[in-house]
């Protein structure tokens, strides 16, 4: 009888040790079906990676492009979010580094499943990433002018091409101030991809280069560069240096007595926020070209303004890297809307064509090459740390990364 009543016993205890296991099966396949399942838009928001050095030499004009891009995510949140859910910003610190950035870029993709990046300043921060949004079938939204060459299928670059900045600057330089260039940058693929581009343009168009320097980024000396610049008495100095190089540059350029009265330079990487680390004293009157400035005279950029001040201090200046980054969240946001979902391929598709007042003017995602259209501003630095522009296209210019418009630049081998 015993024996009869433990085996009953004991199949009891067999069968509900079975259950259980048939039961927590179930709930683990349920739990990992959902995970499988997971998506950047899962949940009640779409989470977004924000990739910016924040630290470093090159945080002087990252940190307010981050600033941007998070003042535009909490404007769509507050005007009801995107395909009815809160975006969901992930911020990460490239720190100067084009490894970092290539390693949270791959954090942000396989980790945090963002549905898009917005990122990157340098060239070589950006081509770091290429590869890693490529490979993961991400996207990137770069917000800053380059030097042109590239056109990859998962980035939307919303700063300027080189015939949108570089190449318009060059030619306004020609005419205006002077032949002889001497061709001063920092040293990586920015500065000299843009510097060949120049030469090849300055032979085709008569001008001459008399010197051509590089300088580490983040370098600070630049006594002998000086004195090269005095001893070449060259017409205009074409600045490509990047980061807080440039309060060096212009400071020790003011110190040895050459101010913009003896001396035209022309940066394309100094804005209204680099100009407050450099010092309006040291940059007044000095050039430079972009497609935005603060006071570029727009109803949107008033607006733009207004705000931008409001949410981070009176003190503070726009530009245009955070002109381009605060636009191109809204870009994403409207290509997402456009496609009825965060697929990459479907928000490629759906951006083609896409138009937006931003503060800088309509500006249009070009379907071929993903650049944007975006008219050109020479400008003049004013003695409160602003741009007053001094010319412009007066209309938007098509994209044109590879130059393909241009004969003389057939030299240099673009495809």
């Amino acid at each position: 009888m015993w024996s009869d009543n433990f085996k009953k016993l004991k199949g009891k205890i067999a069968g509900v040790i079975l259950a259980t296991f048939l039961l927590s099966t179930v709930l683990s396949g349920c739990s990992s079906s959902k995970q499988a399942a997971q998506s950047p838009a899962a949940g009640d928001t779409i989470k977004v990676g924000i990739l910016h050095s924040l630290s470093g030499t090159m945080a002087i004009s990252e940190v307010s492009v981050k600033d941007a891009e998070l003042m535009a995510i909490e404007e769509i949140n507050a005007a009801g979010g995107v395909l009815g859910k809160k975006l969901e910003p992930v911020i990460e610190d490239g720190a100067s580094n084009p490894a970092t950035f290539a390693e949270k870029a791959k954090k942000l993709l396989q980790k945090d499943k963002v549905a898009t990046i917005f990122g990157c300043w340098t060239s070589a921060s950006r081509k770091a990433v290429l590869p890693v949004v490529e490979d993961n079938k991400g996207l990137l939204w770069y917000p800053v002018q380059y030097e042109g060459m590239e056109a990859s299928p998962n980035i939307f670059y919303t700063g300027a091409a080189p015939n949108q900045q570089i190449v318009p600057a060059v030619e306004w330089l020609l005419q205006n101030k002077g032949k002889k260039f001497f061709l001063i940058g920092s040293d990586y693929v920015f500065p000299r991809t843009a510097n060949k581009i120049i030469k090849a343009q300055l032979q085709a168009m008569g001008g001459e280069v008399v010197a051509e320097e590089y300088t580490p980024l983040g370098h600070t000396d630049y006594s002998t560069i000086i004195n090269k610049i005095k001893a070449s008495k060259p017409d205009v100095v074409f600045n490509t240096l990047n980061g807080d190089s440039n309060v060096a540059f212009f400071k020790q350029l003011k110190d040895a007595g050459i101010t913009s009265k003896d001396l035209t330079t022309c940066s394309v990487s100094i804005a209204e926020e680099e100009i407050r680390g450099i010092g309006a004293d040291n940059m007044k009157g000095h050039l430079v070209s972009w497609n935005y400035y603060q006071t570029t005279d727009t109803p949107e950029n008033k607006e733009f303004v207004k705000k931008y001040k409001a949410k981070y201090g009176a003190d503070r200046v726009t530009d245009d890297p955070i002109e381009a980054a605060y636009i191109q969240v809204y870009l994403w946001a409207e290509a997402v809307k456009k496609a009825g979902s965060t697929d990459v391929d479907k928000v490629k598709e759906a951006a083609k064509g896409l138009e937006f007042k931003a503060p800088e003017g309509l500006v249009k995602i070009e379907g071929e090459n993903q650049h944007l259209w975006k008219p050109v501003r020479i400008g003049e630095v004013t003695e409160d740390g602003l741009i007053k522009e001094v010319w412009s296209t007066g209309k938007t210019i098509k994209p044109d990364p590879f130059l393909k418009a241009y004969e003389w630049a057939k030299a240099l081998g673009n495809s």
